[in-house]
């Protein structure tokens, strides 16, 4: 393909429609034959999603190249195979700083800095740049937000404009709307999508697909009102229909017929691959047997801020041919003595720490941590999760009592979790974590090493690290640290040798882990809670 194709989606009605997994289900059907580079343009004026709470604003993804970006490229990666880029995650904040630096260097020759045409070209030429980079043969772009929204006005206008630049057979835009079942009358209801579209209209695009978020199939009549009032062809009304796994969403595209439009406007044969696909969704849905794993955390009032965690687990469980069942365990609760930690693991068959930042909830991890280790519970700890499990290690196996992280208490007695050395003198907080992809030697003879082999490489997030000075003493306890930088004396995975599964890394192994290659770790974890 000598021009690149750009597929432009954007959403309307409310917040939450997933239109980060329709824009990644949309790729997945084209990425079999095609090089599809996603891109997401965020409105907020932050640089990155890093520093947002993620009770607000959901996980913080980490890709390879150290880049903080927001969650929805797990969707993509996961359901494109791909390794994503930073300059695929463009934020008005990132686009403003551009735009202010380019006038400090009188780039614009003296002109008034305007948002039109000098921001919208900003936006429009970060775009062209990572296509023409990247090579790509369809740029997947998804607009953030909801159209009406202030924050986004400039993004809409951008891809309003791209039309022009690249050429109307060149791209397509694709609307995603909510298509209502009101309880009193059993009816779908159009109007909401209808209002939608005419308020995208009025910014200049008329979409070309319009998929209706549903709790059920749109019905033909429903399909033609939405033709007919938003002045789209009945074909190209596609149900979004509610789904318990996520992974089924390319396939009810697929026979929705959202293919055949996309091949008949760019005049493509794209034909997708669903046959691994399907055989884990199969096992998904009739699993074998099953577990029922606890994920202890401080961020739980919100699902998002572990859905890498969530989606490695259910990867894991299909690929061992079984099924996943999730307890949420908050962990303050613990803390606070509103819960009891042995009520809080009843039925239990395996447990996870995830990664986060703060004492807050802290010390109920920590009692978690304690009776997986006792109990005999698989257990897997994520960055913070290893760093807690080495405190309650020191702390009950190494009789090293006041044991704790200088993060959480900087007095304490026993700092065996400390700042890693090129962090003692950074202030900002964005951005300047030990951050991405790192490589990982494995000792032999363990239980790491059965899993990923000599070497493995993991993405990290992190400004703390298990303290050197300490390693000796816990190892001669027991604990083995089985994998660590190459360069460097930082420990990056541990385990226990008498235990069914007890293993922690400082990385955050869910963020490299797919549907038909689930991660090693969460693998060995979830085979573990199912007792094969």
């Amino acid at each position: 393909m000598s021009d690149p194709k750009f597929i432009i989606v954007t959403g309307g009605v409310v917040s939450g429609l997933g239109k980060g997994i329709a824009a990644a289900s949309i790729g997945h059907l084209l990425s079999s034959c095609m090089k599809v580079v996603p891109m997401k343009l965020d409105g907020y004026l932050n640089v990155d999603p890093g520093t947002m709470n993620p009770i607000e604003h959901g996980e913080v993804f980490v890709l390879d190249d150290g880049g903080e970006v927001d969650m929805d490229f797990g969707h993509y990666e996961r359901f494109l195979g791909v390794t994503c880029k930073s300059l695929s995650n463009l934020t008005m904040g990132k686009v403003f700083d551009c735009v202010r630096k380019k006038e400090r260097r009188g780039d614009y020759l003296g002109k008034t800095v305007q948002y039109i045409p000098h921001v919208t070209d900003t936006i429009k030429e970060k775009i062209l740049n990572v296509a023409k980079e990247e090579h790509a043969d369809i740029m997947l772009i998804e607009v953030g937000g909801t159209v009406g929204d202030i924050e986004n006005e400039l993004y809409v206008e951008a891809v309003r404009q791209l039309k022009k630049d690249v050429g109307e057979h060149n791209i397509i835009y694709v609307h995603l709307t909510y298509v209502p079942v009101l309880a009193n009358v059993k009816e779908q209801k159009s109007k909401p999508t209808q209002q939608s579209v005419n308020l995208l209209r009025e910014k200049g695009i008329q979409p070309d697909i319009i998929i209706g978020r549903c709790s059920q199939v749109l019905s033909e009549d429903i399909k033609e009102k939405i033709s007919s009032l938003c002045n789209i062809e009945k074909g190209a009304v596609i149900t979004g229909l509610d789904v318990k796994n996520v992974y089924n969403i390319p396939l009810i595209f697929y026979h929705e017929g959202i293919l055949d439009i996309i091949n008949k406007k760019f005049d493509t044969h794209i034909t997708p691959d669903f046959d691994k696909w399907g055989k884990y969704i199969q096992h998904m849905e009739n699993p074998s047997q099953h577990a029922t794993v606890a994920i202890c955390g401080k961020y739980t009032k919100l699902e998002d801020s572990y859905a890498s965690v969530i989606e490695a687990l259910r990867q894991s469980a299909a690929y061992n041919g079984g099924g996943v069942s999730i307890t949420w365990v908050e962990t303050t609760d613990i803390e606070d003595g509103i819960l009891d930690v042995s009520k809080a693991l009843e039925g239990v068959q395996g447990v996870i720490v995830p990664g986060g930042f703060g004492g807050r909830g802290a010390e109920g991890k920590v009692a978690v941590i304690k009776y997986a280790r006792e109990k005999g519970i698989p257990f897997l700890g994520l960055c913070y999760g290893m760093q807690l499990a080495v405190i309650e290690f020191a702390r009950n196996v190494c009789d090293l009592h006041d044991a704790n992280s200088s993060e959480i208490n900087p007095n304490t007695r026993y700092p065996v979790i400390d700042l890693l050395p090129g962090q003692k003198d950074i202030m900002d907080k964005g951005g300047t974590l030990r951050l991405g992809g790192q490589d990982i030697v494995i000792k032999p003879d363990t239980k790491a090493y059965s899993l990923f082999g000599g070497k493995a490489r993991l993405r990290f997030r992190h400004r703390y690290e298990v303290n050197p000075e300490y390693i000796q003493k816990m190892e001669e306890r027991g604990i083995i640290f089985s994998g660590k930088a190459p360069d460097k004396d930082i420990m990056q995975i541990m385990e226990l040798k008498h235990h069914p599964f007890f293993m922690a890394t400082q990385a955050h192994p869910e963020l490299t882990s797919g549907l038909d290659n689930p991660n090693p770790l969460f693998r060995g974890f979830v085979k573990a809670a199912m007792g094969v």
